[in-house]
């Protein structure tokens, strides 16, 4: 049977959702599934967690419980060579990308970020390259493999277990190798970009920073619906960087996006081209955005944003 670790993330005493859909990419036959935490979680998340299929929660005590990267790697892999995990999977988010290339260097294993799909018996695992102009399937092979995977790439599904609880032991001294000073909130104050279900962006069409209220009012009205740019837009001043979409930004994979006075450079394309639905307000029909998407407005965004926020504040989901 083989042993796969699940490195889950929660934020402010909240289970990530993004954790459910990694836990079902890891079903399979003979797997038995490791959800690894790195705190002491309430009662109502491990429930969660059982609810979506891992076998052992498996938590992982050390000295140094506040974040820090190097301490948090060195007990992730003495829990992995402890447990005889041969395959790791964590989220390619803020922390992913600071753990999972850590961790894999402790090991010397191969590590793949930003996959898409995995297929954990045949050892393979699909990630976009070139600016997201190719898809790319990747073998690995090696003692553990590790995979970084791409939040909301894998739709949660739900398959109850009753998991073990077990506790492990981490003797990792604190380190001086790197301190943590401050931790300092993203500006946005909002969703986190590579996270969100939907993504409402805005780029030269907004014309200024105070517009982009358009977009807050529509992202309000529907939980878990966060506000992203353009590169332009971040250039510009507008808006910090934290909400930019892109190549040289975050990579998202919502369900929805909503591109709005956004042309659809190639490099933008790069970043959100794998969501589930795209939707271009615009008012260039020739605009590169309107042949990715799969609906479109020709419009005054001024005019249908807030006739939008309107709508949607009135709109009950069920």
């Amino acid at each position: 049977m083989k042993k796969i670790g699940l490195l889950i993330e929660i934020r402010n005493g909240v289970l990530k959702p993004a954790n459910l859909g990694m836990i079902t990419a890891a079903h399979g036959d003979e797997h038995q599934l490791v959800a690894m935490l790195m705190e002491a979680v309430p009662t109502h998340i491990q429930e969660q967690l059982a609810q979506y299929g891992v076998d052992q929660l498996l938590t992982v005590e050390m000295q140094q419980s506040e974040w820090n990267p190097v301490c948090w790697s060195r007990a992730i892999v003495d829990a992995v060579r402890a447990h005889g995990i041969q395959v790791l999977i964590g989220l390619t988010s803020a922390q992913g990308k600071d753990l999972l290339p850590r961790v894999a260097a402790i090991l010397d294993a191969p590590l793949l970020m930003d996959c898409i799909h995995v297929d954990i018996d045949a050892q393979l695992a699909r990630t976009s390259q070139y600016s997201g102009k190719t898809m790319a399937t990747f073998q690995l092979s090696g003692e553990t493999i590790i995979y970084g995977l791409r939040p909301n790439a894998v739709t949660p599904i739900a398959h109850p277990t009753t998991p073990v609880q077990i506790e492990h032991s981490a003797a990792i001294p604190e380190t001086d190798e790197l301190k943590i000073l401050e931790v300092i909130p993203g500006e946005s104050g909002g969703q986190n970009l590579s996270e969100a279900e939907i993504i409402i962006s805005g780029g030269r069409g907004m014309e200024n920073g105070d517009n982009f209220k358009l977009l807050s009012d529509c992202a309000r009205a529907i939980e878990g619906t966060a506000v992203g740019a353009s590169r332009v837009a971040v250039d510009s001043d507008w808006v910090p960087y934290v909400m930019q979409v892109g190549q040289t930004g975050s990579k998202v994979n919502p369900k929805v996006y909503i591109a709005c006075g956004i042309s659809g450079s190639i490099q933008h394309l790069a970043g959100m081209k794998t969501s589930g639905m795209i939707i271009a307000i615009n008012t260039d029909p020739d605009a590169a955005i309107i042949s990715h998407s799969d609906y479109y407005v020709i419009g005054d965004l001024f005019e249908i944003l807030p006739a939008l926020a309107n709508q949607l504040e009135n709109y009950t989901l069920v």
